[in-house]
C-alpha cells in the first residue's frame, strides 16, 4: 500500500523558517518523482518543490527559488523514504495545506498535479505577519 505521510507544520513569524518531512513508502522510491504542492481554499493545488529520487535533481516554482529547498534521505528500495521541504524566510502569502505527492518518473510536468497518483494527507503551514 502506497503511504504518504507529511509531518513538520505549523505556525511562525513572517521572516521564519519550518521543514516539513514526508514518509514515503510502499512503491519504488527511486523511481518516481516526489513533489510538494500547497494550496489555499478556494484556490488550485500549486507545486512548489520536485525532486526525481534517482538522479536527484530537483525543481522549484519560481517564487520559491532560494527560500525553499527540497531534499531526500535513503532511496533504498523497500523501506520507508523521507522527503523533506527546508522552508526559509517565509512571508504570510506561503500559508497554504502542504502536501506530499508523487508520480512515476522523471519530473516531466511536475507542477500539474493531475500526474500524481499519490498524495499524502497534508500538513498545514501558517505565516503570521
Amino acid at each position: 500500500e502506497v503511504q504518504l505521510v507529511e509531518s513538520g507544520g505549523g505556525s511562525v513569524q513572517a521572516g521564519g523558517s519550518l521543514r516539513l518531512s514526508c514518509e514515503a513508502s510502499g512503491f519504488t522510491y527511486s523511481s518516481y518523482c516526489v513533489a510538494w504542492f500547497r494550496q489555499v481554499s478556494g484556490k488550485d493545488r500549486e507545486g512548489v518543490a520536485a525532486i526525481y529520487a534517482r538522479s536527484g535533481s530537483t525543481y522549484y516554482h519560481d517564487s520559491v527559488k532560494g527560500r525553499y529547498t527540497i531534499s531526500q534521505d535513503n532511496t533504498q528500495e523497500n523501506t520507508k523514504n523521507t522527503l523533506y521541504l527546508q522552508m526559509d524566510s517565509l512571508p504570510p502569502e506561503d500559508t497554504a495545506l502542504y502536501y506530499c505527492a508523487a508520480m512515476p518518473g522523471p519530473c516531466i510536468n511536475w507542477g500539474n498535479p493531475q500526474n500524481h497518483p499519490y498524495w499524502g494527507q497534508g500538513t498545514q503551514v501558517t505565516v503570521s505577519s
